[in-house]
């Protein structure tokens, strides 16, 4: 821990490692986010990419960059962060490294306010805010009924993956109601895709992310890492727990849920990225920050692999951080078992 004291005698302390941790994944996703950005049916190099990002492009490349590839790539990091950080607050909260919003319910609530517009018919615009009011609507049942003189981890997970299991059941029938097309459209939407995202979709995540993203680090972060030693010792040290708790369970589901309206409910990117910080930063603690920066990268990346991966044809970017994020999940409850802690 490094402390940095001002001037006017404020102190600021961070991790050096932690800030190394998130500076290099930011540097990597703007690395990739350049790949990205350069290929498609009008290949472009990296030169070209940065030429024409500082204004120096011909007409069609800016067309190109900033009107079709440059919106799907901000919403790739916007998206990846806001599950991040999400997942991060989730896994602190409950203490469990399965505590992601994939387990406890959220992303499915989510999906299923967006099939109800399928099967009724509605705009891209009504599927986005339905998705948002049922992903919030979700969060309140959970928190219904997890309480019972406060929210507490293991019970928040076990009526969480209730609650995945009810509305599993309930998108399953909702897709066989719909048309045809319209369940396949639905289908692509559930597995998570980047696929004709514009600035029009990022723009209510990006408010949202530079609304809670500093609430939740500079106003809830420290109290967030005193909650970890327990309620107990938290209220000995005067964090107000209840009201923590609700602030931080609120946040996590409206970023989980504006998440999920914008790129659909992308699978595990919650879970693995707040475990790669931690391990990156060799730093008990949420990570936060770190996290954020984890989150991005893989979203961008998995979206670049999709792309790539097989030549004329392209996936949904979560059936790649599905499969990834499967087989990490395989490897962590190995771990735990091994540990003893299954």
């Amino acid at each position: 821990m490094t402390v940095l004291r001002t001037p006017g005698g404020l102190s600021l302390r961070f991790r050096p490692r932690a800030l190394a941790v998130g500076a290099g994944c930011a540097l990597l996703a703007a690395g990739l986010g350049v790949l990205a950005v350069a290929g498609g049916d009008y290949p472009m190099t990296p030169a070209d990419v940065l030429r024409t990002l500082f204004g120096g492009g011909t007409p069609a490349e800016e067309f190109i960059i900033h009107e079709l590839r440059l919106p799907r790539l901000v919403t790739a990091l916007l998206v990846g962060a806001a599950l991040a950080l999400a997942g991060a607050v989730f896994q602190s909260l409950v203490r469990n490294p399965l505590g992601s919003p994939d387990m406890l319910g959220f992303t499915q609530g989510a999906s299923t306010g967006a099939l109800v517009v399928v099967v009724l018919g509605g705009s891209s615009l009504a599927l986005s805010g339905a998705a948002v009011a049922s992903g919030l609507a979700t969060g309140l049942v959970v928190y219904l009924l997890t309480w019972r003189n406060g929210v507490h981890g293991y019970r928040l997970i076990l009526v969480g993956i209730g609650i995945t299991a009810i509305l599993t059941g309930v998108n399953g029938y909702l897709l066989t109601r719909a048309p045809l097309m319209d369940a396949a459209r639905a289908v692509l939407w559930l597995t998570g895709s980047l696929d004709g995202r514009g600035w029009s979709e990022a723009l209510p995540l990006l408010i949202v992310l530079a609304v809670l993203a500093p609430l939740v680090l500079l106003g809830c972060g420290p109290a967030l890492r005193m909650l970890e030693m327990g309620d107990d010792t938290a209220a000995a040290l005067g964090v107000p727990v209840r009201r923590l708790r609700m602030v931080l369970l609120a946040a996590a589901v409206l970023l989980v849920s504006f998440a999920a309206a914008t790129a659909g409910p992308v699978s595990f990117v919650a879970l693995t990225a707040p475990h790669l910080a931690r391990r990156l930063t060799r730093s008990p603690g949420p990570n936060l920050l770190p996290a954020m920066a984890v989150g991005a990268t893989l979203l961008v990346g998995a979206d670049l692999l999709a792309q790539r991966a097989f030549t004329g044809h392209q996936l949904p970017a979560g059936a790649i951080t599905g499969a990834i994020g499967g087989a990490y999940l395989v490897w962590l409850l190995a771990v735990q078992r091994r540990a003893g802690r299954l």
